[in-house]
Order: C-alpha cells, then structure tokens, then sequence
C-alpha cells in the first residue's frame, strides 16, 4: 500500500531527527500493511548498517533490522528459531525483506519473533530521540493489540537472547483455523535448568503472557495459572474466537508440560 502522505524518506535516519508525523522504516511489511494518513516522513533504520546477528560469551544480540531469513540462517541450529521463523507462513520474498524489529513493534498477537523474544527471555534496547538508551524484558514489551512501551521518537536498536535460553530443551506448538492461516494460538515451552519450566502464551492473547513454575508442574498446576489470565485477554476476530482460543490454549499447554517434564 503507498503512504499517500509521505513526502521525505531520511537515510541514513540522523540522530535527533524524529519530530512528530515521523516513522522509523525497517523492512516495510508492516509499515506499509495499512494506511498511515499522519505520516509525513519516514526514517529509514535499514542503511545504519548494523550487522544482524552479533554473538558474544553470553548470548546473541539480534538486530532490529535483522531480516527473517538471515535470522533463520545464522540461527538455524536451534530449533525453536526455525519453528517460529516459519510461523510466518510468509515465501521467501517477505523472509528477505521483514525485519525481526518490525515484527515486535507491530506488536499484533500472531508475531512470531514476539513468541520467540519472549519465549527466550529476550532483553529489548530502546534508543530514544535524544540517544539515550533503555532495556525492557521481552515480556514487557507489547501492551496490547498495536500497542507497545515505545514512547514518541523511540526506536527498537537490537534483542539480546542469552545463550542459557537458546540452548534450552523448548516444545512448540501453534494451531489456526486452516493449515496456511494466521496464527490463532501459538505456544512456546522451555525446561528450566532446575526442574520447572516456563510457558509462553501469544497469538491468543491480545499480549503476551508467562506462566513460571518452579518445579515440574502437574497438569492442575498449569490449569490453574491459565485460569489466571483474564478472558478479555483473549482475542476475538476472524481467526479464530476467544472461547476456541482459550480451549487450544489448554490443550496445548497441557501437552507441553507433558512432553517437557517427561
């Protein structure tokens, strides 16, 4: 869709340069998903030249103009990178264009790298018009459907995954109302190093939510913390309603805690 009202596009985007009716561009794929009438400008993060992928004793820091397939490729050992990587159900022309950082900031339920930055207790760095820079938990992340803790003028630099959450056993599960549609539920589970495990709800829920148990869990244990999440919490359009979602969502918890704490 053409932004009808965009009338300058600043690369490099300069330090300081984002002033109201402004929009930092990554890949595009959400960007230009919808129209925007109060854009003027668009700041264009992809010529910054960061390297997508930068891996250190602790971890990996995944730009936020990492696109699709090169977080694919350069992470292609772990299992649950490619699981959710391919939840997209995107050809390879969006692979090579939308970004890891655009999906995050669209923040809509079915983002996957939401799922995954989650998932992997993923740490987010802010940079702000003004360069300082803040970290937020993956978790805290998305708000709600569209909605973020980014504030006017704040970009997404890069997502730290640690190397102990990428190296964990995970189990996987998504489920939609047809085999190539949008994600209706999508669940991620990860063995925790003294026993528990950690549960990750998104694509269901308007946000994304994290059931921590400290020990192995029993199927009660999971019932009960999932009964915590509010029902308006779920979402409701044609993907899929709220009454299914949270059916699915049961069931797929309960084979997840299954699989890990066998």
């Amino acid at each position: 869709m053409d932004l009808h009202t965009v009338t300058e596009v600043i690369s490099p985007a300069a330090p300081g340069a984002w002033r109201p009716g402004d929009a930092w561009l990554g890949g595009g794929t959400a960007l230009f998903g919808e129209p925007r009438p109060h854009l003027r400008r668009l700041l264009d993060l992809t010529a910054a030249g960061w390297p997508p992928l930068t891996f250190s004793d602790d971890g990996v820091d995944v730009a936020a103009t990492c696109t699709i397939a090169d977080l694919a490729e350069g992470l292609s050992r772990h299992g649950i990178v490619r699981q959710c990587c391919h939840a997209f159900l995107a050809s390879f022309k969006i692979w090579n264009v939308a970004t890891v950082g655009g999906n995050l900031c669209a923040a809509l339920p079915a983002g996957p790298m939401i799922s995954l930055s989650v998932a992997l207790d993923g740490t987010l760095s802010l940079v702000a018009a003004d360069g300082a820079v803040r970290r937020v938990p993956a978790a805290e992340f998305v708000t709600g459907e569209g909605t973020t803790v980014l504030r006017d003028g704040e970009f997404l630099r890069s997502i730290h995954l640690p190397s102990a959450a990428l190296g964990a056993r995970t189990a996987y599960r998504r489920g939609s109302l047809h085999r190539h549609g949008r994600s209706a539920v999508l669940l991620i589970g990860r063995a925790e190093p003294a026993g528990g495990i950690s549960l990750t709800v998104t694509a269901a829920t308007r946000r994304p939510h994290v059931l921590r148990f400290a020990e192995p869990p029993h199927a009660d244990d999971v019932a009960a913390a999932l009964d915590r999440i509010p029902a308006e919490q779920y979402v409701d359009d044609v993907h899929g309603r709220p009454v299914w979602r949270r059916h699915l969502t049961r069931h797929y918890a309960e084979q997840i805690r299954a699989e890990l704490v066998a």
